[in-house]
């Protein structure tokens, strides 16, 4: 137990010097209350959006104060790191701020969109290996040949500060908050929110959110030792890590509260819905906690919470993805196939009776050659967006009385 608090008395002090160097270097991040997210969980709900940090996410807080402490503890020109998206841009930005070399090793599977971002901040990019765990042996083999500072993305005391002073502006912003919901990767986000949390008001529930395909930290908690897990599977790639630090692991054992779980379908929602009704801009990563809330998987009833909003480097293409299956799980869009006699004017005709129930055709396929459609015959696929699900019903029924054959996919 000694050891566990001395711990966190170590990185509650960093934490309280991280602040001061941060001040004016990184965006103290709005905590914007959203009226929607409140009726929908009967809570008072805030967003505390490190979407809109420097480089699109909290990273760059604790790379840029692990340089500042290797920098004043010595002359540093380069630094070396590994990941697949924003500590590679954290560590980039806060290199070429502080005017020194940043080489990042990145998978070969990286998005395109990041290892750009990451090259535009400056860092020389090394792409290596099928997973992180490859690129993250080649950086540490390289980090001891040229004998250069390793900057380890969550398992170290000043990375883990410098994301505490996210939980300082947290209590700065809204002093009476009761309960902070936290994203948890490998960990040390929440160790250093908790931190400055707990240091100053114990009484404030910290509780942190993991992917389900991806939850290391929770099974870590359950078995009472770190475990690493087989294999990660979840869209949140920048929290798909196999296994906390041993820092984290300590940390988060001594301050959170408790530890839930999202599957992807419900990343996928709150994505939509931050999207949508907050005009927030989500990572998968970055939305697992406001899914913890629309899911139900945390009471908030009646409380202060804070969902933190961790990064909003999303791949365009994914969003886009994410955005129409939303909108067709809640029935705003519809696919539907209409057999139809492959004659002129038929199709016309289908395609009036879906605009007089006010929908709006986004896509038309045809298909006459395909072995199962009958010879005379033709199948339409038709996309189109209603105004309200109940829409759907007027549409299918208007064409059966028509004497055509559909079906709603």
């Amino acid at each position: 137990m000694k050891i566990k608090l001395k711990l966190v008395d170590e990185v509650h002090q960093k934490i309280v010097e991280a602040t001061e160097i941060l001040r004016g270097i990184v965006h103290k991040t709005p905590l914007d209350k959203t009226r929607t997210f409140s009726m929908w969980t009967g809570g008072e709900v805030y967003l505390k959006l490190e979407n809109l940090q420097k480089t699109g996410s909290f990273k760059v807080r604790g790379a840029y104060y692990k340089i500042y402490k290797l920098i004043s503890k010595g002359k540093v020109k380069k630094v070396v790191a590994v990941s697949a998206g924003n500590h590679a841009q954290g560590v980039a930005w806060a290199a070429s701020k502080a005017k020194i070399e940043s080489i990042i090793f990145m998978p070969e599977f990286a998005p395109a969109a990041k290892i750009s971002a990451t090259r535009g901040y400056g860092a020389k990019v090394i792409l290596y290996g099928r997973t992180i765990d490859d690129s993250y042996a080649k950086a540490i083999e390289l980090a001891e040949q040229e004998d250069v500072e390793f900057i380890h993305p969550f398992n170290d005391l000043d990375v883990i500060a410098g994301q505490g002073t996210i939980g300082v502006e947290i209590l700065e912003q809204l002093p009476d908050a009761q309960i902070v919901v936290v994203p948890i990767g490998g960990g040390g986000l929440i160790s250093g929110i908790a931190t400055a949390i707990k240091k100053r008001r114990p009484d404030v529930k910290v509780i942190g959110v993991e992917a389900k395909g991806a939850a290391s930290m929770y099974e870590s908690l359950k078995l009472g030792r770190i475990v690493k897990l087989r294999k990660v599977d979840t869209i949140a790639d920048g929290i798909a890590i196999k296994s906390p630090g041993e820092y984290t692991f300590q940390l988060v054992k001594e301050l959170v509260d408790d530890i839930v779980t999202v599957d992807d379908f419900e990343i996928s929602d709150a994505m939509f819905k931050l999207l949508e009704r907050a005009k927030v801009v989500a990572e998968p990563a970055g939305a697992v906690s406001a899914a913890a809330l629309l899911s139900g998987k945390i009471n908030v009833k009646g409380k202060k919470v804070v969902a933190v909003v961790s990064g909003g480097n999303v791949d365009a293409s994914l969003l886009a993805t994410i955005l129409e299956k939303s909108l067709m799980s809640e029935g705003r869009v519809i696919r539907m196939i209409v057999e139809l006699p492959d004659k002129p004017g038929t199709l016309k005709k289908v395609l009036g009776v879906i605009a007089e129930a006010r929908a709006n055709i986004l896509d038309v396929a045809i298909d006459r050659i395909s072995p199962q459609v009958k010879p005379g015959k033709a199948l339409v696929l038709i996309t189109a967006e209603v105004q309200d699900p109940d829409y759907v019903d007027e549409v299918m029924s208007s064409l059966k009385k028509l004497g055509y054959t559909l079906s709603i996919l």
